[in-house]
């Protein structure tokens, strides 16, 4: 099978963009994408968003969205599995060029929190938990996640502090990113002083709900121009796998162990024909602390109880043994819901094109993507390639 590449991307920042709307953020990026891509023509278009219908009353965004580009005509749906919407949005590009029904395809990852505030977000994001289960009772995402936290706190005699790393990593890697909402270092102070948000999970423990939208056009190697103008590497997605678990957290075996992370890269990476110690960053979920150290150690990169270990030992910074959220994550950059997938793969993209300035990891060559939907209810994984 032929290579499926990246020729473009493109990205907004991430932030509270009360002034531009939904369509406005998609259309820029977009823009952006294609520019990139030395304006190859997309044939379709799949839209990851999450809450497009409860927070900005508008559903059927394939249709806007391509409209308001003027790729009117072209075959352009919407793809929707919670925070993860991005990321499968991904895959269902990379599906249609692998069959070879699509040439060229543009994925786009586009979110408005900023529609609505105050409850009526909170509202909106409960709809992606078990309606009849957990939402029904009160349960929002930051309170499920906080007691996961004090679960897993309990179950491995982590201290207080214990989760500080994956916070301050990922704030002293947003300084240099340009998209990102928060571009200052924080202090394990700082972070030990931080309002409580859902006891034991502070501030500094969740990713800022934001706006946002990243785009990327992609097609095979062998359909690009014979005067394809791009002196910087190519990128393929060497590998693409999803997985999904129950929707309500209470009716797992283990509710401590993410299984469609583990599952989801293991596919992805044999699809890729590497092994984990081959990868060479991580770009892993954490719209929430705690679901960073599941996913250290569900994709492998640390024995079950001991994620968090890893960012206290500082082994995910830029120069650890294993990079993580090197563009500053969902916690500096923003979580800006169904479009943090495709955020995702447009920052590992630089990396691997060597675009990434002073965040840039050395020889980077595998760059391993993850998406989760609610606490990992969906998974969605992608290795990407520099192609030499």
């Amino acid at each position: 099978m032929t290579d499926v590449v990246i020729a473009g991307i493109g990205q907004t920042p991430v932030g509270e963009h009360w002034e531009i709307g939904l369509r406005d953020l998609a259309f820029d990026a977009i823009q952006n994408a294609i520019k990139d891509a030395s304006g190859l023509k997309p044939q379709a278009l799949f839209v990851g968003n999450m809450l497009a219908p409860n927070l900005s009353n508008q559903a059927h965004l394939g249709a806007l969205i391509a409209d308001y580009a003027g790729l009117t005509g072209i075959e352009a749906v919407t793809v929707e599995a919670a925070g993860a919407s991005g990321g499968a949005a991904l895959r269902q590009g990379y599906l249609a060029i692998a069959s070879g029904m699509v040439d060229v395809a543009l994925v786009l990852g586009v979110e408005k929190f900023t529609d609505k505030i105050g409850p009526e977000v909170e509202e909106a994001v409960s709809t992606t938990s078990d309606s009849d289960f957990e939402a029904v009772q009160g349960m929002t995402a930051a309170a499920q996640a906080a007691l996961l936290m004090k679960r897993y706190m309990h179950e491995n005699d982590v201290p207080a502090n214990g989760f500080a790393g994956f916070a301050l990593t990922a704030h002293a890697n947003g300084i240099a990113n340009k998209n990102a909402m928060f571009r200052k270092a924080i202090k394990a102070e700082t972070y030990a002083k931080a309002e409580m948000v859902s006891d034991p999970l502070n501030m500094f423990d969740a990713a800022p709900n934001a706006d946002g939208a990243a785009a990327l056009v992609l097609t095979r190697r062998d359909l690009l121009p014979s005067d394809w103008d791009a002196p910087r590497p190519l990128v393929k997605i060497a590998g693409s796998a999803a997985s999904s678990d129950t929707l309500a957290l209470h009716d797992r075996k283990d509710i401590l162990y993410f299984d469609t992370a583990q599952i989801s890269a293991g596919n992805a990476m044999k699809q890729a024909g590497i092994i984990l110690n081959q990868v060479n960053f991580f770009e892993y979920h954490d719209a929430f602390s705690i679901y960073a150290a599941l996913s250290l150690e569900a994709v492998g990169f640390a024995i079950k109880g001991r994620g968090w270990k890893l960012a206290a030992d500082n082994k995910i910074s830029l120069t650890g043994k294993i990079p993580c959220a090197t563009m500053g994550g969902m916690k500096a950059r923003g979580f800006p819901g169904g479009a943090s997938g495709v955020y995702q793969a447009v920052e590992a993209v630089a990396q691997l094109r060597g675009q990434a300035e002073v965040n840039q990891i050395p020889n980077a060559k595998y760059g391993l993507i993850q998406s989760l939907g609610g606490p990992a209810s969906t998974a969605v994984s992608h290795i990407l390639q520099r192609l030499d």
